[in-house]
């Protein structure tokens, strides 16, 4: 499936205008950089951190969507697509299932493992008809492509995009008012969501390889409702 293929999402393709962007922009970018970078690489995961230099972003410039998408394509096969606003699920779905993620230039699609299970999230979520089975799914990318840690070298890094640009979620992790549990998807799926509150239960995976059994273990636990 390809941009021209998508169906769902058509409508809410755009094109990032790069040159109009100012130097007042730019500089709000670098001030933002500035104050995370620190944090950043302290408390990010290696593969975060690799990320960051694969897709090529700069500290003091905007991101260039099509220009990251140049590096990601000949690596996982990944774009990052400029997209007019926010997403309802069957778009959202039908664009990860196309490895095309929505306005984002999140260095974690640069890592191959992480990457197939994205895109195999997408897929299963995009054929899944059933609300409340769509809600449990849910809890699968909450806990993984927004709040997900992993255990490195003995410490607690984080990956999630919601953890990673958030200096609250980040400290309230590292400092130890979360709870991390070993990652398991049968708690994972029981897990409720909040969107409305700094997260007390998280957790950590061992490796990448993890989630991506996951997620094809989800798979089969949905055949019944897709």
């Amino acid at each position: 499936m390809t941009g021209g293929t998508l169906v769902a999402a058509a409508s809410y393709l755009i094109q990032q205008k790069y040159q109009d962007y100012t130097a007042d922009q730019h500089a709000v970018w670098a001030e933002l950089v500035r104050r995370r970078r620190p944090h950043l690489d302290a408390h990010a995961c290696r593969e975060y951190l690799d990320g960051y230099e694969i897709i090529g972003l700069q500290d003091d410039r905007l991101p260039n969507l099509y220009a990251i998408s140049g590096r990601l394509k000949p690596r996982t096969g990944w774009s990052t697509t400029p997209v007019s606003g926010f997403l309802p699920g069957a778009a959202f779905f039908e664009m990860l299932a196309a490895r095309m993620f929505p306005v984002t230039t999140w260095p974690m699609h640069a890592h191959p493992v992480f990457a197939e299970f994205l895109q195999h999230y997408g897929m299963i979520c995009a054929k899944v008809k059933d609300a409340e089975a769509l809600e449990r799914l849910g809890r699968l990318f909450w806990y993984t492509v927004e709040f997900g840690l992993i255990r490195q070298d003995g410490e607690i890094k984080v990956y999630g995009s919601g953890v990673i640009s958030s200096h609250r979620e980040c400290t309230n992790v590292i400092d130890g008012g979360c709870e991390v549990r070993d990652f398991s998807l049968d708690e994972v799926l029981a897990t409720p969501v909040k969107v409305d509150e700094i997260q007390k239960r998280l957790f950590a995976i061992k490796s990448f390889d993890q989630i991506y059994e996951a997620v094809r273990e989800a798979e089969k636990r949905t055949a019944s409702v897709i």
